[in-house]
């Protein structure tokens, strides 16, 4: 898995967000053939809840569209861990997954794509439909601004008290973040840690917590 990753530098598409606005959340390539219009839209998500949420928000924007097609890369450039695709009444595999092989081939990650068709009265046929949808994604792929990402590991922390300062340093010295903490008994910190940092901060726990310290996982 690759410590930096590259993602479409649009804000993230949150499981709530209310509403959609092509000029906020996404980047829109449209183009007619055989008097089918395609709507091709590319947003940023990392979960499959937030992909499913970025579809809904496209079938609202365009409720009267015959078909609203999509697919999803949740995780990094090309990892197909946490992938999805749907033809939405299109005959089977000539629209999801034509749009999910060219976003798991664009280089980016954490990308949804949705695809709204009015159906023109011309029928495509299997290979003219898939090469609609598959182009729809390559050119809307060409119109996002790419940024390149790090990527972090959260791990649970558990020590005690005279080790805060340590555990600090250490995290600091990694430049990772941390998400929580919490004081009872002994310290607890949700920490986020640089993934090519993780080896060296993970023995560098060891001596500062003299042994006794705990990381889950």
């Amino acid at each position: 898995m690759e410590a930096l990753f590259t993602v479409p530098d649009l804000p993230m598409f949150e499981e709530g967000t209310t509403g959609f606005s092509l000029e906020e959340y996404a980047v829109c390539y449209e183009e007619v053939i055989k008097r089918s219009r395609f709507i091709t839209l590319l947003a940023h998500v990392d979960t499959r809840q937030k992909a499913l949420r970025f579809v809904e928000a496209a079938r609202t924007a365009f409720p009267d569209a015959t078909h609203h097609c999509w697919a999803y890369v949740a995780g990094g450039p090309g990892d197909t861990a946490d992938i999805g695709q749907s033809d939405d009444g299109e005959p089977h595999g000539t629209a999801g997954r034509p749009m999910l092989n060219q976003l798991l081939h664009g280089g980016l990650g954490e990308i949804a794509a949705a695809t709204v068709r009015y159906f023109g009265g011309i029928k495509l046929g299997t290979g003219g439909l898939s090469r609609a949808y598959q182009n729809g994604v390559k050119c809307a792929l060409e119109l996002v601004h790419p940024v390149v990402r790090r990527r972090f590991i959260r791990t649970t922390a558990m020590f005690d008290y005279g080790c805060v300062n340590s555990v600090l340093r250490l995290v600091q010295r990694a430049q990772g973040k941390v998400a929580d903490q919490q004081y009872g008994s002994t310290v607890t910190m949700i920490l986020d840690i640089p993934a090519e940092e993780e080896a060296s901060f993970r023995g560098g726990f060891v001596n500062a917590t003299e042994g006794r310290g705990i990381l889950e996982p």
